[in-house]
């Protein structure tokens, strides 16, 4: 299976990869045609496992392979992915200054930057997960075009996995949209459209990546690094703050756990 996936272009095997992931998105937003109302235990869960699938595929299938091909390079390996990592939370941090959104989560009483009427609440939280998925479908992105590059610290198991892992935590940003928006009076079809169209992002910023990476093999290390940043960024800012605010931080706290090792096992089993 792995020697097929390997065999397709790139650009193919990432549309395949994030056409899953915005799948999941889209799975977790139609639970509106079935739920009513989400329970916040279940959500503050699922939005700390996201937490730490996140946090383990920033290591292990984006900094870990960026430091050993920069390794091969004329600096050391550590700056390249220093710079990277730093610049990805940098331009996650300047996105949030110009662009004003709300935090992800049931409550759409507040907003970054801006007092939003109830008419202008759902555009602000689909852009508030949208942001989210940019690193995320980059971070896909950047992965398979390291293995096109065929160097040696990357694999077609390991840029799997973070597809998969991806996919796994963007079940519940699928419901953080969705949710709050059926709760607010939108009828289920309108939410279920604006929960999916969240995750639409991440089949677009994934072949800008995979295409970068491809055709300027040097920045690499740079790219892998800077997705990495990015995703840490908004694990720390968002989804943890998210999964916390509700009165269940033990239980996000243990699920972020579990979502980290999850991820972990899939990295280091497949790749």
């Amino acid at each position: 299976m792995m020697d097929y996936l390997e065999s397709l272009d790139p650009v193919v095997i990432t549309i395949i990869a994030t056409l899953f992931t915005w799948g999941m998105t889209a799975f977790g937003a139609s639970l509106v045609f079935t739920q009513k109302n989400m329970n916040q235990k279940f959500l503050d869960s699922m939005l700390g496992f996201a937490g730490g699938v996140m946090i383990a595929a920033s290591f292990w299938s984006l900094l870990s392979p960026a430091i050993s091909m920069a390794e091969d390079g004329p600096l050391p390996g550590w700056i390249p992915a220093a710079i990277g990592f730093m610049l990805g939370g940098l331009f996650l941090w300047g996105v949030d200054k110009i662009l004003p959104h709300l935090h992800p989560g049931l409550s759409m009483d507040s907003a970054e930057g801006i007092n939003p009427n109830k008419k202008k609440r759902s555009t602000l939280l689909v852009l508030a997960i949208t942001l989210h998925n940019i690193p995320e479908g980059l971070a896909v992105g950047v992965a398979f075009g390291a293995v096109a590059a065929g160097l040696n610290s990357t694999t077609i198991a390991s840029a799997v996995a973070l597809a998969i892992g991806i996919g796994i935590q963007n079940f519940p940003e699928g419901v953080a949209v969705a949710m709050p928006l059926r709760g607010n009076g939108m009828s289920r079809r309108k939410s279920f459209m604006y929960g999916q169209a969240s995750g639409l992002v991440e089949p677009i910023s994934a072949v800008i990546g995979v295409l970068a990476v491809t055709f300027i093999e040097p920045m690499l290390p740079y790219a892998l690094s800077f997705a990495a940043g990015a995703m840490i960024f908004v694990v720390v800012e968002e989804v943890v703050p998210s999964s916390q605010e509700n009165g269940y931080k033990d239980l996000a706290s243990l699920t972020l756990m579990v979502g980290f090792t999850v991820m972990m096992i899939l990295d280091v089993a497949l790749g």
